[in-house]
């Protein structure tokens, strides 16, 4: 029997001494709590109220089992799959990186260098030497046609030679297209040009201070766009890049490298394991 003194009946929630004796038990939290749930369990209300939850009343409250866990359904909204990362404006979604660099690329990576990606330049910078090589295979069939009917074999010959001349050297400039690339790691930027004389230019990313992208008309009707970058330093070996395929998805990649490093590894590390649970 309690020996503490009564209280008073017009005491606001007053209860007897028998029932402030007991603890109230703890109620564990439903695995998927609706909205009636919460309506009738205040845990802030007074303990002695009529309205109860359960056989408690509104004084009871839960408990956490552990961390919250979610479904890949909770997740669907926020990102487009399994292997495309983090969500990202529509239409601007990011291609998976790429995992391993060419053998072309792989020379100018040092071993804790983590490669994100390499890019040939747009096709549209052939434009000019692939309209040279049909204006010339034009113009040599024509003016070949006509010297031949007027037994003029000499000068047709010479026309012959400047036409493989020219051919050669268009052959030559996509080569060199070829082997032109834009490379992205997780510390720099490069570009690498040159068949005969190899030119490699960087820039670290620490030390790129603004980049913009300008995409012409053109360039939004055929997916390319100009890059610059802006450094700390005064002398720059990248400033200019120009005819880099999807701009928008490339600027989205190197910012996101620049200021979300985790995020990259995050994805890279995701990827990874769902190949691991694919295999």
């Amino acid at each position: 029997m309690s020996t503490g003194p009564e209280p008073s009946a017009e005491e606001p929630g007053a209860r007897r001494w028998e029932d402030r004796d007991t603890e109230p038990i703890p109620r564990a939290r439903p695995a998927n709590p609706g909205p009636a749930d919460y309506a009738d369990h205040d845990p802030y209300s007074d303990g002695a109220q009529s309205a109860t939850l359960g056989g408690y009343d509104r004084g009871d409250y839960y408990v956490e089992e552990g961390p919250p866990t979610f479904t890949e359904d909770e997740f669907s909204g926020l990102r487009g799959g399994a292997d495309t990362g983090p969500s990202v404006p529509p239409g601007s979604r990011m291609a998976p990186l790429d995992e391993e660099a060419s053998r072309h690329a792989a020379r100018y990576l040092f071993p804790t260098e983590k490669f994100r990606g390499e890019w040939k330049r747009h096709w549209i910078q052939l434009a000019k030497e692939g309209g040279i090589a049909v204006a010339a295979t034009i113009a040599m069939g024509y003016i070949a046609g006509w010297l031949t009917k007027h037994n003029q074999t000499q000068l047709r010959t010479v026309v012959l030679v400047i036409w493989a001349v020219v051919i050669l050297y268009c052959a030559w400039r996509v080569a060199d297209w070829w082997y032109d690339r834009f490379i992205l790691t997780n510390k720099r930027v490069m570009v690498v040009s040159g068949i005969f004389t190899r030119n490699v230019a960087m820039m670290p990313l620490l030390r790129v201070t603004d980049m913009k992208y300008v995409q012409s008309l053109t360039g939004r009707m055929f997916g390319y766009g100009h890059f610059e970058l802006e450094s700390a330093g005064q002398d720059q070996a990248l400033r200019n890049i120009r005819n880099l395929p999807n701009p928008n998805e490339l600027y989205l990649r190197i910012v996101e490298e620049m200021y979300e490093p985790e995020a990259v590894e995050a994805r890279l590390g995701r990827a990874a394991g769902v190949e691991d649970d694919g295999t």
